[in-house]
């Protein structure tokens, strides 16, 4: 026979290995919350995108404006009209510029500032594994003790 009972019963005499599971009725001793895009989304969820930009001196302000000086009438008193063309083109190509490219420059920054963040996340969490190993006796068979990351 290929199988052979005296191999069984030596087998069967060796002490089981022990499990993985032996420490999953240990709770966990921290978490790990990232709040920064909770506090992105509750100030953004502050601001009114529904109802457009609102003209210079407020909705009542331009309702004045428009009942007190009429274009026929005084055309120098509407909006504007302080700027001449090359002035106002000026004025207009700046606010493109800084549209499309004020875009970009705050997206490296803000990559910048994450990179940053995520480095400093790294650290305390490296620091606070490292002081919970330092804390527990059986730090040897826990495994983010064993790794490298924690420091001694």
């Amino acid at each position: 026979m290929p199988v052979s009972l005296d191999h069984i019963r030596e087998g069967l005499k060796k002490a089981p290995p022990q499990s993985l599971l032996r420490d999953v009725d240990i709770p966990a001793d921290f978490r790990v919350q990232i709040q920064e895009q909770q506090r992105i989304n509750e100030m953004l969820s502050k601001l009114d995108f529904k109802g457009g930009p609102a003209p210079a001196g407020g909705l009542y302000g331009y309702e004045q404006q428009r009942r007190l000086f009429s274009p026929t009438e005084s055309p120098l008193m509407q909006p504007y009209a302080a700027f001449s063309g090359g002035e106002f083109l000026t004025i207009a190509l700046e606010n493109i510029i800084g549209r499309y490219l004020g875009g970009r420059m705050l997206s490296s920054l803000s990559n910048e500032e994450r990179a940053r963040a995520e480095h400093a996340a790294r650290e305390e969490v490296d620091h606070e594994i490292a002081a919970y190993c330092a804390n527990r006796p059986d730090r040897d068979s826990i495994r983010i003790c064993q790794s490298s990351t924690a420091l001694p």
